[in-house]
């Protein structure tokens, strides 16, 4: 049962950090982030909670099984990534400050990456589930950077 439990917590808890990145960046979302001049590459609305529920999916998971398999270099790593991805919304969106959401999300992409450097040797399951993660990170990474210098 505990193993089971291993998997079900993690999955709330990255739901509830971007339920509640949702809800202290709404304000931003509705007054601020549609007057920016954006790149064309910019997904439609509908796709970032897609996107972003099947990450926090896998991302759940992966924890999970870090858990379930003692990984403590990968539970330290992992939790270092969860917050650089909080703090984003917080720096882009709630605080309007792209310069250091740029820079969050450097961050953010060195940490996920060193994560999956270190499941793909350790646990390749992690690493596979993190390849969405990293690809969307990509985009995002862009994204902020075309704000950052476009307005």
């Amino acid at each position: 049962m505990k193993r089971v439990i291993n998997y079900i917590w993690p999955i709330l808890l990255c739901f509830g950090i971007g339920f509640a990145a949702s809800k202290l960046q709404a304000e931003s979302m509705m007054e601020w982030y549609p007057h920016l001049n954006k790149s064309g590459l910019t997904p439609p609305n509908i796709a970032f909670p897609i996107a972003w529920s099947i990450i926090y999916l896998l991302m759940g998971l992966s924890f999970g099984r870090m858990l379930n398999h003692g990984n403590k270099k990968g539970i330290l790593i992992w939790t270092v990534q969860l917050v650089f991805n909080f703090l984003w919304s917080i720096l882009f969106f709630t605080m309007r400050m792209p310069l250091w959401g740029f820079v969050d999300i450097l961050l953010l992409d060195a940490s996920v990456l060193g994560f999956m450097m270190m499941a793909y040797k350790k646990d390749k399951p992690s690493f596979y589930m993190f390849v969405p993660y990293i690809l969307w990170l990509v985009i995002a990474t862009y994204l902020n950077g075309y704000i950052l210098f476009n307005n």
